[in-house]
This record gives C-alpha cells, sequence and structure tokens, in this order.
C-alpha cells in the first residue's frame, strides 16, 4: 500500500483516477470547454480551498495569471491547511495569504474557466444554476502526464502532499501555454 498511498493518496484514489480517465474518454466528465482567447480568468475549484485549489491559485498568480479560487463544501475567511502550507513551502509557494472563499460567495466574471480537481466537481458545477453555463475543465488534464483525478491530500499520507502539489504546477504550468489570455497585464 505505501506506492499507492504515496503516489495516489489512497487505493480510492487510483481507482478514481482510472475511473476519470474513462469518463474523459466517453466524454461524460460534465466539462464545458471554453474558446481559448475567452478565457481572462482561471478559477480554480475543489472540495475545501485549502489544499490543491489553494496550491494552483497561488502558483499560477505568481507566474502572472488572473486567478481566483473556491471550495464546493468550506466556508469563506479561512486560512490553507498548515500541511499544505510546509509542502509547498518546500517548491518556493507562500500560501500563508491565502483566504478560503465558499462556492455561495464566488462571484463569477465574463471569461471565467473553472478548474475543477475531479469529474465529480465538474458534475457538481454543471448543477449550479449561476455556474452551470461557465465554462470548465479539469485541472489535472492540463499536467504532464494527465491527470483528470488529482486526489484530495487532506488528511493523507503526507508523503503525497508534495507528490499532488507536483501535479497541480505541472497542470498550472500547461494552463499558461493553453490560456495565455488570461495573463495579468503588465
Amino acid at each position: 500500500m505505501g506506492m499507492i498511498t504515496q503516489q495516489f493518496g489512497t487505493a480510492r484514489g487510483l481507482v478514481r483516477l482510472a475511473l476519470a480517465h474513462g469518463e474523459v474518454l466517453l466524454g461524460q466528465a460534465a466539462t464545458k470547454v471554453p474558446d481559448p482567447e475567452q478565457v481572462k480568468r482561471l478559477v480554480f475549484v475543489c472540495h475545501g480551498n485549502i489544499c490543491r485549489s489553494a496550491v494552483a491559485d497561488v502558483a499560477a498568480r505568481a507566474a502572472g495569471m488572473n486567478v481566483a479560487s473556491f471550495g464546493l463544501s468550506t466556508s469563506s475567511g479561512k486560512g490553507a491547511h498548515p500541511p499544505a502550507m510546509a509542502a509547498a513551502q518546500a517548491f518556493g509557494l507562500d500560501l500563508s495569504g491565502h483566504i478560503t472563499t465558499r462556492v455561495e460567495d464566488f462571484v463569477a466574471e465574463p471569461g471565467d474557466l473553472l478548474l475543477g480537481m475531479e469529474t465529480r466537481h465538474m458534475r457538481k458545477l454543471a448543477a449550479l444554476s449561476e455556474l452551470g453555463d461557465v465554462p470548465r475543465l479539469l485541472l489535472g488534464s492540463f499536467a504532464k502526464p494527465s491527470f483528470p483525478h488529482l486526489h484530495d491530500p487532506y488528511q493523507l499520507d503526507p508523503a503525497y502532499m508534495p507528490v499532488c502539489i507536483e501535479r497541480v504546477l505541472s497542470a498550472v504550468e500547461g494552463l499558461q501555454a493553453s490560456f495565455p489570455s488570461a495573463r495579468r497585464p503588465g
């Protein structure tokens, strides 16, 4: 189990990754593809907005992208998860200024692209009346190699946190190339 928990968080994380690959191949991932030239802001979405989306937000912001993030099941005003903060620091990222936003407090803007971590995030976003029409893709699909399921590292094997962060950072790098129109002016 050690290798599985280090690489995928849990055995469930590995299974969900395999299922997500299938959902993507079959067109059942509930994504909504944007016109790349219309994307003006990258919006990172996860469960609590304290690990995966927090790392993506800080990394993309540091790279000069116009970004936001929120959680589908969180409260606004909390900081990043301390183990995520510590692991991100090893990658040169400072999450100390990150503050969570709950989905109910998020205000969509024209040109937003929602980037979820899991296919179930895509389905939840599609079902929200105020966000259902906003383009949405899986963040991990921009990683090299593709990871359409970025399993939540919250309270899992500490060895998985940096692996998850590496995948998020790889995806953020892919986003920069795919959506240059989301770069902040200046």
